[in-house]
């Protein structure tokens, strides 16, 4: 492969496809069934799928951060560093819902790669001295990798929200929930927005800063991500840290917040990691934490380190993605919003409010017209 391309900041030099022989007709295609598949649900209306189980609405779905009513269906294809092929508004800022959870484990990352968390099977209690959310003894024993793999089962409230109100079991009466069995931590998977907040929470205990702000200094800036993305946490979610008022921010949208920011620079965040964590010449986060965050986890096998899914068919299960690699991966927020990072066809896809059902099929048209 000829030297690897890295786009200038405000910058991303495009190429026809058919000059890197990618049949054009076949990428049409491909796009032209994703726009056939818009999700075309408005912010108000995915939040409220989000917060209900079956015909049950959640309680304490109170919303507490920002939200911004969605742009219009978008999206990029870059293949060998350069976009291919593009649709809607790339430059748009919009909620991204659970995809906000992979910068959270990002942040994480770097703490890690920087010595500043030195075992993942570390108890992350210590991290937050005489605090009220682990003063049960349950919540002990807790590590950096049971909140990474969403095992977490940490039991509690935190920013008003019970972890037991976060997609409530069906048909359970709202006055019971509170009475649920608890596993031990690490023994059972539960995709739980409340635990993930807790983890942003002890992420920037960690680093005594907000997280926005090492997310900027130590990888949007160096990638020449705009400044136009914002992070969000919530009215209530303010700590003294060291002295120091911070906001703890969100892991996603479910309540509000989260990560709002255009298609363009989610692809750069998509980029690097294709590039194995490597912008040009810097080295952003090592490549013994994205093995990490790209292996199954023991109780969910098409699940990695928060939000990195799998297309690995590992014990049995199929690939969701039946033409694409067993080494891809995808980050995924409700909307659908996606972040697809395939190694092997050196290929990054960026598909904003597409739906859900619809992401195994258009990937497959991607890389029929690709190959």
């Amino acid at each position: 492969m000829s030297q690897i391309y890295y786009p200038e900041r405000g910058k991303w030099n495009r190429k026809n496809p058919e000059s890197i022989q990618i049949n054009n007709n076949l990428l049409l295609e491909a796009i032209e069934y994703s726009k056939d598949n818009e999700n075309k649900l408005s912010i108000e209306n995915m939040q409220m799928f989000t917060r209900t189980a079956s015909d049950t609405k959640e309680p304490h779905d109170e919303v507490l951060g920002p939200v911004k009513e969605r742009g219009p269906f978008s999206g990029l294809i870059i293949k060998d560093g350069y976009i291919i092929s593009e649709w809607g508004d790339v430059d748009r800022v919009d909620m991204t819902f659970s995809v906000t959870k992979t910068f959270l484990s990002t942040t994480v990352g770097l703490a890690y790669d920087e010595g500043l968390i030195s075992n993942l099977d570390e108890k992350v209690y210590t991290r937050i001295k005489d605090n009220e959310h682990f003063k049960d003894p349950h919540n002990q024993s807790i590590t950096w990798d049971h909140l990474l793999r969403q095992t977490s089962e940490w039991r509690g409230v935190l920013w008003d929200k019970p972890d037991w109100a976060d997609r409530p079991p069906t048909g359970v009466p709202f006055d019971e929930l509170g009475n649920q069995k608890y596993s031990k931590p690490g023994t059972k998977y539960k995709y739980n927005d409340v635990r993930v907040n807790l983890l942003a929470l002890l992420a920037a205990n960690v680093w005594q800063e907000s997280l926005p702000k090492i997310l900027k200094n130590k990888v949007m800036d160096p990638i020449g991500a705009s400044d136009e993305w914002r992070w969000h946490g919530y009215e209530n979610s303010w700590v003294d840290i060291n002295g120091k008022k911070i906001q703890s921010v969100s892991g996603g949208g479910h309540w509000g917040g989260g990560m709002f920011i255009s298609a363009l620079d989610q692809a750069r965040f998509g980029y690097l990691f294709l590039r194995n964590g490597v912008w040009r010449n810097n080295r952003i986060i090592s490549e013994d934490w994205i093995k990490k965050a790209s292996s199954p986890g023991n109780l969910n096998h098409s699940y990695g380190f928060m939000n990195w899914f799998l297309n690995s068919n590992e014990e049995g299960t199929e690939k969701k993605i039946k033409t694409a690699p067993k080494s891809a991966v995808y980050f995924s927020g409700l909307g659908s919003n996606i972040i697809y990072i395939d190694w092997e066809n050196d290929l990054v896809v960026v598909v904003r409010w597409i739906k859900s059902d619809a992401l195994p099929k258009f990937i497959d048209l991607i890389l029929k017209a690709i190959k």
